[in-house]
Formats: C-alpha cells, sequence, structure tokens
C-alpha cells in the first residue's frame, strides 16, 4: 500500500507546450519564488541520459517495477509520453517529501496528468504557461535545432490539444517576457500564500 499522503501542504501545478520555456521559469522559480518551493522528481522507465542521476533528475523504474507501483495506487499521475512506449509519473511520496520540509510541492506536468492532480486536490494552484502566439511557439521550437521536422509537427499538434485545456487551469501566464513572467507568477504565489495564512 502506498504511504499515506497528509493532505496539509500545499502544491504547485505548471504545464505548458514545450517550448514555452518551462525549464528555464521552473529553475528561476526555486531560486525565487517568495514561498519555498520542492520540485517534485518524475519516475520514468526509460535509461538515464549521460549525467542524470537516479533520485535527482529521475527516478528510473523498470516497466515492471512502474507497472507494480501503478497497480498499487502509488503515482498520483502518469502517462505515456509522446508515444515513446516510455512511462512517466509522479510517485504520491513526492508531495510528502516537500511537505515533510515544509516546503509546496512543485509539479511541473504535462495537462493530462495535471487534469489528474486537480480532481484528486481541487485547491491545487494550477498554473498554464503559454507563448503569445502560436506562430512564436513553432519559431522558439525550430530555433532549438534538435528536434527533426516530424518531432516538430509532432509538437505542435500536442501543443494545440493542450491549449484547449489551458482555461481549466487558474491561472494562465504567457511568457513573454521571462522576468515578467517569473514575477507574475511570484505574485501569484504570494497571495496564495497570503490566503492560507488568512
Amino acid at each position: 500500500m502506498p504511504d499515506p499522503v497528509s493532505t496539509s501542504g500545499q502544491i504547485v501545478v505548471l504545464s505548458g507546450p514545450s517550448g514555452s520555456g518551462k525549464t528555464t521559469i521552473v529553475n528561476r522559480l526555486i531560486a525565487e519564488s517568495p514561498v519555498g518551493l520542492l520540485k517534485s522528481v518524475s519516475a520514468t522507465t526509460r535509461a538515464p541520459r549521460p549525467q542524470e542521476k537516479d533520485g535527482e533528475d529521475y527516478y528510473f523504474l523498470s516497466d515492471s517495477q512502474f507497472r507494480t507501483r501503478l497497480e498499487n495506487d502509488e503515482f498520483l499521475e502518469h502517462a505515456e509520453v509522446f508515444s515513446s512506449g516510455f512511462l512517466y509519473g509522479t510517485l504520491r511520496t513526492e508531495l510528502n517529501r516537500a511537505w515533510q520540509q515544509e516546503c509546496w510541492a512543485f509539479l511541473e506536468i504535462d495537462v493530462e496528468g495535471a487534469l489528474n492532480v486537480m480532481q484528486q486536490y481541487p485547491d491545487a494552484v494550477t498554473i498554464f504557461l503559454k507563448t503569445p502566439s502560436p506562430e512564436e511557439f513553432e519559431r522558439r521550437l525550430r530555433a532549438r535545432g534538435t528536434e527533426t521536422e516530424d518531432v516538430i509537427r509532432k509538437r505542435l499538434a500536442t501543443a494545440a490539444k493542450e491549449l484547449q485545456f489551458a482555461d481549466r487551469y487558474r491561472h494562465i501566464v504567457v511568457n513573454d517576457q521571462l522576468d515578467q513572467a517569473v514575477t507574475e507568477i511570484c505574485e501569484i504565489l504570494k497571495s496564495e500564500e497570503t490566503k492560507n495564512n488568512a
């Protein structure tokens, strides 16, 4: 059975299409947020890349380990990503890990995962990060120069689907100017903290 999860802590969920600047913003928020944030570590069945450390970058599980934990209801959310055949998910124990350190659990997850979290934790602070326009999103994806045309098309199609769910999030932040987007999210967190302490 999974560990009992305390319901006393706060959860922050950040989603957005790849290319919306999530990774940069996550790193800035960890450093600058007015509340303590502890980024949850996802579990995955893919093999570690060079330099990746188990327990820091991901929890690397075999397919059977992942599925056993899934059967035991140990995942808050999970999905198969980009039809890669690999499973990814957030273990419920990641919430406890943050709350035991008196931090807010900070989940950077896709829309499908976020919708699952919203069902279980309706009070979670949910933030959808988007680019100023679809054209800007495509430009950023292409500027990376790391993906094939086929992958870019798939990511654009996924982004279009994800954008349809943006209004399910409590906050939508446009990442036009990085500093401004970080400031806006910090203000959201500060306001949520004030509400919690009221």
